[in-house]
């Protein structure tokens, strides 16, 4: 009886001595894919560079890029990998050499991997517009680019103007319109109270007991309300014993400075910092006092506390409006705390000074020569000097207000100067040279005016000031120094290009600290606009406050914006602050800054009073 072989396939023929076949071979892995497929061999390209992986779970494509500006980056995209097997066609294999491989295609993952664009051959090439993309020097600038890039570095500052920045500033020009008082019948109290809120800065001074003294824009009947609420919220942090020295409300700032029976309120809507607001309170306080005197202004409130102060301080709301407009318009003095000089040469400087003493009466004590609000010429007597502060209160009252000007050629005011003297009264004796009394005060022309100005502590030393200022004229008219000092004025701040040709610097501040003095060229002709003076004021009053901030230890800041782009750099030297164009890189500014500091440096003795006439 026979038995049946299990093992062998049904139908094999057996071996002799019925020992069974051997089980067939598996199939080779090319048959996996399928019994009709055929097998491809892949040849690998001659590549520069060997790989560095040979399998992997995941393919990537990796692609190597150059920018316009000369930077590159490699960018990789990670495909899944389904077949770790290898069939393709030629004309495929071709298309996944240069790193695109067609949609589905899964062939050649492990070149693409272990490769990237550079390391081609030089032969293996990619047709067409790819050329300048993939291969070549990646590196090089086309020469169109190189002027493109040497243009856009020109790109003047705030040509392109934000959304919110522009609807902040829009109705700017109207800032210093007047609004119309009750006599106007045609407009109604909710118009006059929209018009008041629309401005962008005001200035409050009222007194403890909730009386208003004096208000930038708008009447008594209409700032009333307001200025007693304001009254009310600084007394009852007062009765906290915890004064109130400011708050934000919306995208506006309230800044309170309480001196003596007096608040003063600073409502901005300007973006300035807290203590360059306070900066300009301090200021307003000043013109106050050098109107009364620190001892009068006491005794008024500490015998009615209650008192008007409207009354002895009519006839200054003009001088209080100037230099609040001035602070509202931007005022780089006031920014930096120092004076601004005329340009001249030091050997003509030095012979005014000398003009100067020669002819000095024994009352005097300092004169100054003025044109259109840059200081030309000061001798003082050795122990004393002129705070910028002091002079600031002059230069508004003189180049600013007009009250003084359109009083004619001569004028003699009783004057505090806070700084030097806050308890009593100086005799200023102002003489404007070549002016016509009967004519009307030309502002265009107000950078060219010239005023002596000769200061005495004698009420009776009128006469004796006049003559030494007919002396001084006679004098500087006979050597010639008088149409040196109108030239001069006529000329103007110095364009950019004067002083640094070839930079892109487009405005600047330079401050010497040792002088308490600073310099800046001419705003004209790209801010030359009132907004665009308003914006390049704010910027450098964001410089300035980031730098000076408390705790900070900054001395050289970059600030790179939508619309342009700034430096500030301070050491114990000076303080230097710069504007240029959106586009501009930091080396250009840099620079830049280098430059003009030079400048500074050389002209130090043109730009500068050092030291001035001393007797």
């Amino acid at each position: 009886m026979g038995t049946e072989n299990a093992g062998s396939p049904s139908g094999a023929p057996a071996t002799q001595g019925g020992e069974p076949p051997p089980p067939p071979l598996p199939p080779r892995p090319s048959q996996a894919l399928g019994s009709d497929s055929a097998s491809v061999v892949m040849e690998r390209p001659q590549l520069q560079s060997k790989p560095t992986t040979t399998t992997a779970i995941s393919s990537m494509n990796i692609q190597t890029l150059s920018f316009p500006d000369g930077s590159r980056g490699t960018f990789s995209t990670a495909t899944e990998n389904n077949n770790v097997g290898s069939t393709d066609t030629s004309a495929s294999t071709g298309m996944a050499s240069v790193g695109f491989n067609p949609i589905g295609n899964s062939v050649g993952n492990d070149i693409d991997e272990s490769m990237s664009v550079m390391s081609l051959a030089p032969t293996l090439r990619p047709p067409g517009d790819l050329e300048s993309l993939l291969v070549g020097d990646m590196g090089k600038k086309s020469a169109a680019w190189t002027m493109l890039r040497s243009q856009s570095a020109a790109v003047p500052p705030f040509e392109t103007i934000r959304i919110e920045e522009d609807t902040v500033l829009t109705d700017f020009a109207h800032e210093f319109d007047d609004i119309p008082d009750e006599s106007e019948k045609n407009w109604s109290d909710e118009d006059r109270l929209k018009m008041w809120k629309s401005k962008l800065k005001h200035f409050m001074i009222l007194s403890s007991a909730g009386k208003p003294i004096y208000s930038r824009h708008g009447d008594l009947s209409l700032i009333n309300s307001s200025m007693g609420v304001v009254q009310t919220i600084i007394s009852f942090y007062e009765g906290a014993k915890n004064p109130l020295l400011g708050f934000t409300a919306g995208n506006t700032r309230f800044v309170i400075v309480t001196e003596g029976p007096l608040y003063f309120v600073a409502i901005s809507r300007l973006g300035e910092s807290d203590s360059q607001l306070r900066a300009q309170l301090d200021a307003l306080y000043m013109q106050i006092l050098s109107t009364l005197t620190l001892p009068t202004l006491t005794n008024i409130f500490a015998n009615r506390p209650s008192t008007d102060l409207r009354k002895p301080l009519q006839g200054t709301e003009s001088l209080l409006s100037s230099l609040a407009d001035s602070f509202t318009r931007g005022s780089p003095s006031m920014l930096l705390g120092a004076l601004e000089c005329l340009r001249l040469r030091k050997s003509h400087r030095h012979a005014i000074n000398n003009a100067f003493l020669r002819t000095r009466t024994e009352k005097l004590l300092y004169g100054l020569i003025v044109a259109g609000g840059r200081l030309v010429s000061v001798i003082r007597p050795r122990r004393h000097s002129l705070h910028p502060s002091d002079l600031q209160l002059i230069f508004n009252m003189l180049f600013e207000s007009g009250g003084v000007k359109a009083g004619g050629g001569e004028n003699w005011i009783p004057l505090c100067l806070p700084a030097f003297n806050n308890r009593g009264y100086l005799y200023m004796y102002v003489s404007f040279l070549d002016v016509d009394p009967e004519s009307e005060r030309d502002m265009s022309a107000a950078g060219e005016e010239i005023a002596i100005i000769l200061i005495s502590p004698d009420k009776e030393s009128f006469f004796d000031l006049q003559h030494m200022r007919d002396d001084v004229v006679a004098e500087l008219k006979k050597k010639g120094h008088l149409d040196l000092i109108k030239t001069a004025a006529q000329q103007g701040r110095p364009k950019m290009n004067e002083i640094a040709p070839g930079t892109h610097v487009s405005h600047f501040l330079f401050k010497s600290r040792a002088n308490v003095q600073f310099c800046m060229p001419s705003f004209s002709p790209a801010f030359d606009s009132l907004i665009s003076h308003r914006r390049l004021l704010s910027l450098y009053h964001n410089l300035h406050s980031t730098i000076h901030a408390k705790h900070t230890h900054v001395k050289v800041l970059h600030c790179v914006g939508e619309d342009s782009t700034s430096l500030a750099w301070i050491t114990p030297i000076f303080e230097f602050y710069c504007v240029a164009g959106p586009n501009a890189s930091r080396a250009v500014m840099t620079q830049g800054a280098n430059k003009i500091i030079q400048w500074a440096k050389r002209e130090e003795e043109r730009l500068f009073i050092i030291g001035g006439g001393v007797f």
